[in-house]
């Protein structure tokens, strides 16, 4: 059952994602710091935040726009690892398991955003 956020199998994994990514973060060089390495964890927390965020919404159109902002900063957050291999800042092999975790994340993602399209499912009135 879910009561909250923090029971959705996607915003853990999520937080899963701000840790290696924060991670990655700590292998940068030091002139870095208020440059990649401060963007990758700003894209990283957006991802849980916004799924959280969603979640606690009125509507499901708000949480579906919810949920696209965090498949928009997990691509951002790819996009900040493949830069730093091509600055040579981290060897691919450094990166594998987070960016396995962002294709998992993101199929979630584009799966659970998708299931927010169609109308929530009716309760049928139970009958004594």
């Amino acid at each position: 059952m879910i009561r909250s956020y923090r029971d959705l199998h996607v915003w853990q994994l999520g937080i899963r994602l701000v840790i290696e990514s924060y991670k990655v973060g700590q292998q940068l060089p030091s002139d870095e710091r208020f440059g990649l390495t401060a963007q990758i964890r700003r894209a990283a927390v957006s991802v849980p935040a916004n799924i959280a965020e969603g979640h606690g919404r009125s509507s499901r159109g708000d949480y579906r726009h919810h949920v696209w902002i965090a498949a928009g900063s997990l691509r951002e957050l790819e996009t900040l690892f493949e830069i730093l291999t091509v600055l040579k800042y981290v060897d691919e092999k450094s990166l594998e398991r987070v960016r396995g975790l962002c294709d998992e994340l993101g199929r979630m993602l584009t799966r659970l955003a998708k299931r927010l399209e169609s109308p929530a499912p009716s309760r049928s009135p139970t009958t004594p």
